[in-house]
């Protein structure tokens, strides 16, 4: 048998909500406020990002193991795993220009949810990403065949020949 419940005496119940109301004020507030129209933005920290450059002379292996070390070494986890498993199946078989794309596309900018929203088409593409490299991204994010990506593939396919 269970306990039947205890009733909370009303008076008790007023003094924790007089207390609630009293120290509401005092108590610092927290949590994410958007993008609201009276946020300062003076708590925001802006670290400058040395300007992307490009590598013209840099031989196509050594741009391949690079962009698959920019691939899978990104700020969140969401773009590790997105282009880790897309540089995975892609950079062995994309062209120079195509890999110069990709280059500027996973470098440029400096906020990876941008890369994010735009390959998952949350986002509209600004105009000078909107590639062919970009195209195939976009198409890698949609997952048709529905598989498991929840980490980064293993390094052992760096040895194994490209498809």
């Amino acid at each position: 048998l269970s306990k039947p419940a205890v009733p909370i005496p009303k008076r008790n119940f007023q003094l924790c909500s007089l207390r609630r109301q009293l120290l509401w004020p005092l108590i610092p507030q927290r949590g994410y406020r958007g993008d609201s129209p009276t946020d300062s933005g003076k708590d925001v920290l802006e670290i400058p990002l040395p300007p992307w450059q490009e590598h013209p002379d840099e031989p196509l292996d050594t741009k391949r193991a690079r962009l698959l070390y920019e691939s899978r070494k990104r700020g969140m986890l969401e773009n590790c795993i997105l282009l880790s498993l897309f540089a995975k199946e892609n950079l062995a078989r994309m062209s120079e220009e195509q890999l110069n794309r990709y280059d500027r596309l996973i470098n440029e900018p400096s906020n990876d949810w941008d890369i994010y929203y735009w390959a998952t088409e949350a986002k509209p593409t600004p105009a000078e990403f909107d590639t062919d490299v970009m195209a195939m991204l976009r198409e890698f994010a949609k997952n048709r065949n529905r598989e498991q990506r929840l980490r980064q593939p293993d390094l052992e396919y760096l040895f194994e020949a490209p498809r």
